[in-house]
């Protein structure tokens, strides 16, 4: 997965990952956010989800403790990280700041 993970991030398109888990409840509230989020801006963003319980040894790269926890990278670098939900603007705003 790594491999694989660190050429999805390498977009000079903004990649929007979602580390999440099947029993994380404030998760379930998040995809649908993304969901919208990914209508809106369309080709403008990727967004990513990967389930920590399955890929242990890249959120441990990432340092993630706690879900969910998105992070935004652009040409391969972490541009912004936050943990917790967001509202669809809050999410839309802080991508186009850092595009």
């Amino acid at each position: 997965m790594k491999s694989s993970f660190n050429t999805i991030i390498e977009s000079d398109t903004p990649v929007l990952v979602d580390f999440f888990a099947d029993w994380c409840g404030p998760c379930k509230m998040l995809a649908p956010i993304l969901k919208q989020v990914k209508e809106e801006l369309g080709d403008g963003i990727k967004i990513v989800k990967i389930d920590v319980d399955k890929n242990q040894p890249l959120a441990s790269t990432y340092n993630v403790r706690g879900v969910p926890t998105m992070m935004l990278f652009k040409n391969g670098k972490q541009v912004w990280r936050q943990s917790g939900v967001l509202q669809k603007n809050d999410i839309i705003q802080i991508v186009k700041s850092k595009s």
